[in-house]
């Protein structure tokens, strides 16, 4: 028999499998498109419905003289910001919804970067992607380039809306602009907190602390006229300085620009410095045990929802402390206006011209961020199976978990000699643990 070489079959090609980058890309665009079209939709319905609106709210004289006295307020100037350009509906726009949807694409950005990013990590399913010829900024860069899309794409949807709008193409252009701007800065505020962080809880925590802050100096900046440099220590504070459809200022997305693209150059070289599956801190060696609400299956429910509860209790408690500063200036602006009272009144907000009203429908509101408040997820919890602690409360040595016992009985089993025999429930614990 002789050996030789198959002829290839006519009409055959040779195919290799897709790059590992680009399968990684489609790999984070996956579990980030349901809810990149949500944030996207609801930020071009939202400018839309205000833009449409404009026009009818400024129909009346009488009512246009009282909403800048109301913007004129002190307390709805750090709601909602300096009310600049109220007389043309873009400027409007931005006033009325500019801020609520910067919150909404930045709170997006950090919630998605921090899951697809560190917390894939701590799953185990970045092992398989860094088994590739992939290094690890790499894969990071990868998974932070779709986030960083989304949030160009949101201000795209935003500058078109406003276009259609009628209104002036330098401030639809500049406020679209600075909107995805800030998305794509709070995504690299993010990707920076997941290398640093060696769990995903503490890094998401430090960039939503990040937005808070720079939220808070934007609103102290509006509130107080002398603290107004803060406005510059701030993304949110960037993006009003812009003052688009009035100003159009450039220098400071400029600004803004050059802080995405260094904490986005800092974040590819913490990576490099950190070992896979760690962060640059490391983690905590252990820590006194916390025994407290431990003593039955209702405590242990309480204290599992009181950090949670703590934390939405806190926020929920300061927006409304806002609202309800500006509960004087919005009734009294029903009530010399009608025609808006009237329109309230038919999408099911009545008495909103009186104090018990306003308080009667914010306590109806209410009901919408409560809602929102979810147990959080067992730390323990990795990529759908519960990892065992070494010994959790209710076990000890005498009573070990699953896998310590699957390891004894492979050491009972190479011990065991002719004359040992081993228990058939050791057996069969030892394959339920490895199913």
């Amino acid at each position: 028999m002789s050996l030789g070489t198959r002829p290839a079959v006519a009409g055959s090609r040779v195919t290799s499998d897709p790059a590992p980058g680009r399968a990684v890309t489609w790999l984070a665009v996956r579990q980030i498109r349901r809810g990149a079209l949500i944030v996207v939709g609801l930020a071009a319905a939202m400018t839309a419905l205000v833009a449409a609106t404009y026009a009818q709210v400024m129909a009346d004289p009488a009512a246009a003289g009282s909403l800048k006295a109301l913007a004129g307020n002190p307390a709805i100037r750090t709601l909602f910001g300096a009310p600049i350009g109220l007389d043309t509906a873009g400027g409007f726009t931005v006033w009325r919804v500019g801020t609520v949807i910067a919150v909404l694409l930045g709170s997006w950005s950090i919630m998605v970067t921090t899951r697809i990013t560190r917390g894939e990590e701590d799953a185990g399913r970045w092992d398989l992607l860094l088994a590739s010829r992939l290094p690890v900024p790499a894969v990071l860069l990868r998974h932070l380039a779709p986030v960083m899309v989304v949030a160009v794409a949101t201000g795209t949807a935003i500058t078109a809306v406003l276009l259609l709008a009628g209104t002036a193409p330098a401030g639809a252009v500049l406020h679209g602009a600075g909107t995805g701007l800030l998305g794509m800065f709070f995504a690299a505020v993010a990707a920076l907190a997941a290398q640093v962080f060696p769990a995903r809880t503490p890094a998401t925590g430090t960039a939503v602390a990040v937005l808070g802050v720079g939220l808070l100096a934007r609103m102290i900046g509006d509130g107080v006229t002398a603290l107004g440099w803060l406005h510059w220590l701030s993304p949110f504070g960037l993006l009003s300085l812009t003052g688009p459809y009035v100003h159009d200022r450039v220098l400071p997305l400029l600004s803004l620009a050059a802080a995405t693209a260094l904490l986005t150059v800092l974040t590819l070289l913490v990576a490099r410095r950190r070992d896979a599956g760690d962060g640059l801190l490391p983690a905590t060696a252990g820590r006194r045990p916390r025994t407290l609400l431990l003593a039955g299956v209702a405590t242990f429910a309480v204290r599992r929802v009181l950090r949670p509860m703590a934390g939405w209790m806190l926020g929920i408690g300061a927006y409304y402390l806002l609202i309800g500063l500006t509960a004087v200036s919005v009734t009294d602006f029903l009530r010399d206006n009608p025609a808006m009272a009237g329109e309230a009144s038919q999408a099911g907000f009545d008495g909103l011209g009186s104090i018990a009203g306003f308080a009667a429908t914010l306590f109806a509101i209410l009901a919408m961020p409560i809602g929102g408040l979810r147990h959080r997820p067992d730390d323990r919890v990795r990529g759908g199976r519960v990892r065992p602690a070494a010994h959790p409360a209710g076990e000890s040595a005498a009573h070990p978990a699953p896998a310590d016992r699957c390891r004894d009985h492979r050491h009972r089993r190479s011990r065991s000699g002719p004359g040992q025999r081993r228990r058939p429930g050791d057996l069969a614990r030892c394959h339920r643990h490895r199913r």
